[in-house]
């Protein structure tokens, strides 16, 4: 099985050794992105709901950058700074998800990088 490392500018860049996504098998599967403007590398705000939904804009980037899109995604792993943001997380992540959303754990992590509020990952099909 080949794997494609995936790479683009509409996400921020790696603060690590790591890849965006990785193409492979049919799937996308995409490393945790925080809410970080994809220009500056800089939390956008210290909102949650501004941070979940600046992090789903940049895996969207990273999804098209790969081939796929929100709608493909089967599944979702949200890391919370804390978990009394739950309900604000889930107001905003709601409006990127509104038709079938896809599998969703949600952890309390005891810190992100870069101190984010909210970071998530997520494995999407490619597209058709």
């Amino acid at each position: 099985m080949t794997r494609q490392k995936v790479e683009t500018k509409n996400a921020p860049s790696p603060i690590g050794p790591y890849s965006q996504a990785i193409v492979a098998g049919g799937f996308v599967f995409a490393s945790g992105q925080a809410g970080l403007d994809p220009q500056t590398g800089r939390l956008i705000s210290r909102d949650v709901i501004e941070q979940t939904a600046q992090t789903l804009r940049n895996l969207q980037g990273v999804l098209e950058a790969a081939g796929s899109s929100l709608e493909r995604v089967l599944k979702t792993t949200v890391f919370l700074a804390d978990m009394n943001d739950f309900a604000a997380m889930n107001e905003a992540y709601a409006r990127f998800f509104t038709q079938n959303p896809p599998a969703r754990t949600t952890i309390q992590a005891a810190r992100l990088p870069l101190d984010a509020r909210v970071e998530i990952e997520l494995i999407a099909l490619m597209n058709e």
